[in-house]
């Protein structure tokens, strides 16, 4: 069962943080879709304003302009919520290497916020995003949650961390926590653009535009590209989810693995051109091999992804050639 089927009690409001960036966004529109109240918040420091437009209209739909360092902000917003879907954070490994103390404050600092208020505000469920960075240098494939290693940057630091302070909420408050360990996420809306952009949408934006692009090393590492679809299904069946299933952590992938080079020759499949891409350095941080084993999040919370790496890129070119200028 996907979520389309999913039924949640008469009147549930959600709040998704971080409500204008990428995965924010399919949030709010999955949910406004299945017929129940959205309260969006963002600073906008990273989303974009244009990503949650279309919904403004929604009658369904609130949009709160703010920032979860800012605990009577992250108050204000919990009122009344049933759900919580927190997303915002500041992702990308190599940036977190120039900014810890960045990283600290926003992902660190903002999600103990959202945490304190969801419990003042007797949330029904905070389900919140953590990364599949989280696993460091720990070598063995697939990956599997309790098996994690050293972390390799302040950002997966700031997910571990959230973690922590997620069971811990579970177990001193009873608040009930899912952690998203999410791979590799892409698909609409993710933004192709900057020096740390993802490299699936950033590679498609140069290869539309007959661009060469650099893969990082030279194109062995492998990622378990996760389609977008797959983690709105995450999200939302996490909210569903038995009680037990709370205060734990749950990978959230396809279960598949693509080396870039591999990758990097099915976008040019898919769009039908040739061109030789350019390779550089290794980014520092970086973890070389990404594979989920998905079977908890399947007996936990019912998680059924069905958008392989290949069904799902299909759909992300046609929409950057549908949307980029």
């Amino acid at each position: 069962m996907g979520y389309n089927e999913l039924v949640f009690p008469e009147g549930s409001k959600f709040l998704v943080t971080g409500s204008a960036g990428f995965i924010g966004s399919n949030l709010v529109e999955a949910i406004l879709n299945l017929g129940y109240e959205v309260r969006g918040l963002d600073n906008l420091s990273t989303g974009k304003r244009e990503n949650v437009e279309e919904f403004i209209s929604n009658k369904n739909y609130e949009f709160i302009e703010g920032d979860i360092r800012d605990l009577d902000t992250c108050m204000k917003v919990c009122e009344g919520v049933d759900y919580i879907l927190h997303q915002a954070a500041w992702g990308s490994v190599p940036r977190s290497i120039e900014m810890p103390v960045f990283y600290e404050e926003v992902n660190i600092k903002g999600t103990l916020n959202m945490l304190d208020a969801a419990k003042e505000k007797n949330v029904k469920k905070f389900v919140y995003a953590s990364s599949s960075s989280v696993y460091g240098d720990e070598p063995n494939l697939p990956k599997k949650e309790g098996v994690e290693g050293n972390v390799l940057s302040p950002y997966a630091l700031t997910k571990k961390v959230n973690e922590e302070y997620a069971t811990l909420y579970k177990n001193l408050y009873d608040l009930d926590t899912y952690g998203l360990r999410y791979f590799n996420v892409f698909g609409r809306r993710q933004n192709p653009d900057g020096h740390y952009a993802a490299v699936i949408p950033k590679f498609i934006k140069m290869l539309l535009s007959n661009e060469a692009p650099t893969i990082n090393g030279e194109g062995k590492q492998s990622r378990d590209f996760t389609y977008i679809e797959n983690v709105i299904e995450a999200n939302l069946k996490a909210c569903n989810a038995d009680r037990n299933a709370a205060g734990q952590s749950y990978n959230i992938a396809f279960g598949g693995r693509e080396y870039l080079l591999d990758m990097y020759a099915q976008l040019l499949n898919a769009l039908e051109i040739e061109i030789e891409p350019n390779f550089g350095p290794e980014r520092i941080g970086d973890i070389r091999h990404s594979n989920a084993d998905i079977s908890k999040a399947r007996e936990q919370l019912g998680y059924t992804p069905d958008w392989s790496f290949r069904r799902g890129i299909a759909q992300a070119i046609d929409w950057y050639k549908a949307n980029l200028s």
